[in-house]
């Protein structure tokens, strides 16, 4: 492995950062679509995320072509949903749409886009552990094309809304596999205790009361370990687990079970050290594709038709945050002290850099300790690396970008800086704490630009604030 402290603090590695990213001849700039970084900064503003435009097709394109070559070599098809939890917006859902893809949701807010993008309703997956009645009946109207069920209850609510649509519903059953993901606690969906799915002991039960409601089409099981997996291990026993309760779903629906949805949660590399562990894609499918062939005809059954669900190794590589920086600061450590953290290797100084943005706008490192990798995007520098902690500007001493990375020394206000792989669960799981106004998005391709989300304004904050020139009505609400 590569000692950042010898490497090159300017590199912009393609494993990392969007595929078309690269710095200009000239003067050294990032340049993301054939973009500077600066020239997007000063027409769209600070900080902002960028999503590639190209890069997020390609991507798209290879994990579907990928997935559904290895499902036709064994004699099935594949679906291959977009995860659209990762990141959604229209222009988004009529990228993946357009590749190929169908598009999962997981709220009554994700459909509605969907919808406005103008995806065909019959290639929506719709999950969720607590999706409401009215969220239900909406989805069954518009024709959603499978419904998830993720509890008891919900086959009840699912039969009544088809009933009173006039529909038969096609749905799903979510069962958890046993199967613990080597993955953040948080980011595992499948172990027993935890609030997705059902045990998958439970499952003849559940589905027979499903096959009892003639306004279900039961299709079969999903499953979903959890995200940011990098070892295939998990999915493989997952997929054989799965497999081994079909003989029994089978003899209940006195037919073969159609399909199986194997949800999705593959990792991608935040950094070059990631890099070299990331997983390819090429060869999930296809030992995935050989275990559910191998398992089928050990227990008997058809292979059946297969989907997946992946999100953050569709969008996550595709997109980058700019931010400016506003200060700096040199920290001493604790140097040879036993409780140094190893992975500071071994420095003296960490130098803090603050910026204009923070955990507001990136909530996964304070959340799941995620790190990522910084780069200077405004010019390149000859000066001597030196390690570095990213830092926002929110009042917690947890808002932390970049836990830590080496940039050049002499990193100073004003700089702009580049923050990779930012495509993935940033713009979804931001906020307005200290009311900071969340970032807008922009599209690049081939050297121009687009908004495809608007920013915040600090107007439109507080805006939301309620005055006391309203009108109360006796029960709180206002007129």
């Amino acid at each position: 492995m590569t000692d950042p402290r010898t490497a090159d603090a300017n590199a912009i590695d393609a494993r990392v950062f969007p595929s078309t990213a690269r710095r200009g001849s000239q003067c050294g700039q990032l340049k993301l679509g054939d973009l500077r970084a600066t020239e997007l900064t000063e027409q769209f503003g600070s900080p902002l995320y960028v999503v590639d435009e190209d890069a997020a097709r390609a991507r798209a394109r290879e994990i579907r072509e990928a997935l559904q070559a290895e499902a036709a070599r064994i004699g099935t098809a594949a679906t291959v949903y977009y995860a659209s939890k990762a990141f959604l917006c229209v222009e988004v859902a009529r990228w993946m749409v357009d590749e190929g893809l169908a598009i999962d949701v997981a709220s009554g807010g994700e459909l509605a886009v969907a919808l406005a993008a103008g995806v065909d309703p019959a290639v929506i997956g719709f999950h969720g552990n607590n999706k409401s009645v009215a969220e239900i009946e909406r989805a069954v109207s518009v024709g959603v094309g499978t419904i998830i069920i993720d509890s008891e209850i919900e086959t009840g609510r699912i039969a009544a809304a088809a009933r009173a649509a006039g529909r038969r519903q096609r749905v799903r059953l979510r069962v958890n596999s046993g199967v613990h993901a080597s993955t953040h606690d948080f980011l595992a969906t499948s172990h027993e205790d935890q609030k997705f799915g059902q045990p998958l002991s439970e499952a003849p039960r559940l589905v027979a009361a499903i096959l009892a409601e003639d306004s279900l089409e039961f299709v079969g099981l999903h499953c979903h370990i959890g995200s940011q997996i990098f070892a295939t291990d998990g999915f493989r026993e997952s997929a054989r687990r799965l497999l081994g309760v079909y003989p029994a779903l089978a003899e209940l629906a006195g037919a073969p079970i159609p399909e199986l949805n194997l949800g999705g949660g593959f990792g991608i590399a935040y950094t070059s050290a990631q890099a070299e562990e990331a997983p390819d894609v090429a060869v999930i499918a296809r030992e995935l594709a050989d275990i559910v062939a191998e398992t089928s005809a050990e227990v008997g059954v058809p292979i059946p038709k297969l989907a997946f669900e992946p999100g953050r190794s569709v969008i996550g590589q595709s997109g980058i945050t700019l931010y400016t920086v506003g200060t700096t600061k040199s920290v001493r450590l604790a140097g040879s002290d036993a409780a140094a953290d190893p992975a500071d290797l071994g420095a003296s100084e960490r130098l803090y850099v603050s910026v204009d943005g923070g955990m507001s706008d990136n909530a996964r490192p304070a959340l799941y300790g995620a790190d990522y990798q910084v780069r200077i995007a405004n010019r390149v520098s000859e000066a001597a690396p030196a390690l570095v902690r990213v830092v926002g500007k929110h009042c917690e001493s947890g808002d932390i970008v970049v836990q830590r990375d080496f940039l050049p020394g002499d990193v100073q206000p004003g700089d702009t800086l580049a923050v990779a792989a930012t495509g993935a669960y940033c713009w979804s799981l931001a906020s307005n704490y200290n009311y900071v106004p969340r970032p807008a998005v922009v599209a690049v391709r081939s050297g121009e630009a687009r908004l495809i989300v608007r920013g915040q304004t600090e107007d439109e904050l507080v805006a939301q604030s309620v005055t006391g020139d309203e009108t109360t009505l006796q029960n709180g609400a206002t007129k």
